[in-house]
């Protein structure tokens, strides 16, 4: 069978952060109907480790009324256009932003779809180590965020406790054991 079919398309809404779209598709048996998509440019999502501990930040998060703990993780407004920052870039400049660290070393965990059924937004995880701390030079939006050190027993327990649920950092830590796991 062929892949759902885009016959037209329309932009429904546009901010800094996203456009909503409507597409008129073809199903693979030839139907014809509606897709609603949200697109979004790519995503950054740190782990930052120094030794056994793992730094988190917690904010309100407006869409479902929440405060949350996170791994650091952003995209670069204004770049829904194609002048997206390269992921590793993101990255480092997210984790500048959200906690004050710098790091010495990088590497690539994996890549993350944030909700493919609705959205076109993907990301990549990275690991962080040789941290060094400075200031943190937080966004606007990010003024009621804080962030502090959690060791993995200590983000497991978080996660077990309801305290950790978002998608992206569930998937990173994840990706984090599997790597514990795995030498």
């Amino acid at each position: 069978m062929d892949p759902i079919e885009r016959l037209a398309s329309r932009e429904v809404y546009r901010n800094n952060w996203m456009v909503v779209r409507e597409d008129d598709i073809r199903r693979p048996d030839g139907s014809v109907g509606i897709y609603g998509v949200i697109d979004k440019p790519t995503f950054a999502l740190v782990v930052a480790q120094d030794g056994d501990r793992y730094r988190m930040v917690e904010q309100f998060r407006y869409p479902i009324g929440l405060r949350r703990w996170e791994f650091v993780q952003g995209t670069a407004p204004g770049s829904l256009d194609g002048d997206e920052p390269e992921p590793a870039a993101l990255a480092e400049q997210e984790l500048r932003e959200e906690t004050g660290l710098r790091a010495q070393s990088w590497e690539v965990l994996g890549r993350l779809d944030v909700a493919p059924g609705m959205s076109s937004q993907r990301g990549w995880a990275f690991l962080a180590t040789g941290i060094t701390e400075g200031d943190h030079e937080r966004e606007h939006e990010e003024q009621d965020m804080h962030s502090e050190w959690f060791t993995a027993d200590q983000i497991d327990k978080m996660i077990r406790d309801g305290l950790i649920t978002d998608s992206q950092s569930l998937a990173a830590w994840l990706l984090i054991r599997l790597r514990r796991e795995n030498g």
